[in-house]
């Protein structure tokens, strides 16, 4: 018995001390320039069904049963998604817009995990085009700060982002 509670006491000691070490808050993004006049870029990105268009994650599952609430473009605007494994269900809603420079979005994610994060869009003009950063940032909480000392989520996420943009570039630029 002795040595029972010695066990547990252990691993109660190593998941706080896990949990202190852990990082409770992260950030990805990622930056590309776009051959298209700010306007144009910024009128897109506010759409969400625009976004379904390039999402690296509606490849991923071509079945995805995404709804659209409210007037697209517009804060309160949401879609919902319910998708395979990959792709989860949740949801995302707009929740501030700064014509040409910020759209900032609340993604509420069901499956796997529940779990709160907000999404965002920086524009910045430059010469003849736009610089556009897409990412996403929140708080790790417990149990996730555990998994978050093993987990990157740079290396998790940021080559999403990464095609993401990437499709984002050849689909404005030839539209």
């Amino acid at each position: 018995m002795k040595i029972l509670l010695f066990i547990l006491g252990g691993i109660i000691l190593l998941v706080a001390i896990l949990h202190l070490i852990a990082p409770k808050n992260y950030q990805i993004d990622r930056k590309i320039v776009i051959s298209e006049n700010i306007d144009t870029v910024f009128k897109s990105l506010c759409s969400l069904k625009e976004q379904q268009i390039w999402s690296p994650w509606a490849v991923r599952d071509p079945k995805m049963k995404v709804e659209y609430n409210g007037i697209d473009g517009e804060i309160g605007s949401i879609t919902k998604w319910v998708g395979n494994k990959e792709v989860g269900e949740g949801e995302q809603e707009i929740k501030k817009i700064e014509p040409n420079d910020y759209i900032e979005t609340e993604l509420r994610f069901l499956k796997p995990f529940k779990s709160t994060s907000v999404g965002f869009f920086k524009l910045k003009k430059i010469n003849e085009g736009t610089e556009v950063t897409w990412g996403f940032k929140g708080e790790n909480k417990f149990p996730m700060t555990i998994m978050m000392v093993f987990m990157d989520m740079d290396k998790a996420i940021g080559k999403d982002f990464e095609e993401g943009l990437s499709k984002f570039k050849t689909y404005i630029e030839k539209k």
